[in-house]
């Protein structure tokens, strides 16, 4: 069976942000269109990033799909590991703050940027 591996940012045990990798099975459709189940969605919002964005660290407040439309984003994680996703990459931020926790930009979330030559595009599918 054909799997689409999923890139989630979640918030680990220790309440540090961290990737990890998950397959999604693309076992409905054809085989000239496989596709996953349907999943639930919240809605959908656009965002535009100039040249020299850059946030600072934060969780994300509701999980969510980050598609990369145009140009390039990089996300920072405590410790100093960082990804940089291009068009057509993208991510599930579900780094959010563990119950009962007050936010620590020491500890929590994770930090995001533009880089290279061009805008910053996304598509945030809520989820």
């Amino acid at each position: 069976m054909t799997v689409f591996s999923k890139v989630i940012l979640y918030t680990d045990t220790d309440g540090r942000a961290r990737f990890r990798e998950e397959a999604v099975p693309l076992g409905e459709g054809s085989p000239q269109a496989m596709l996953s189940e349907v999943f639930a969605s919240g809605g959908y919002q656009l965002r535009h990033s100039p040249l020299g964005f850059r946030s600072q660290f934060h969780c994300t407040p509701n999980p969510q799909w980050v598609f990369i439309l145009g140009g390039e984003m990089e996300i920072g994680l405590q410790g100093g590991v960082s990804r940089i996703f291009k068009p057509g990459q993208h991510f599930y931020s579900a780094d959010v703050l563990p119950a009962g926790a007050t936010f620590d930009p020491a500890l929590h979330g994770h930090w995001s940027r533009q880089v290279g030559p061009d805008p910053l595009v996304t598509l945030f599918v809520r989820g």
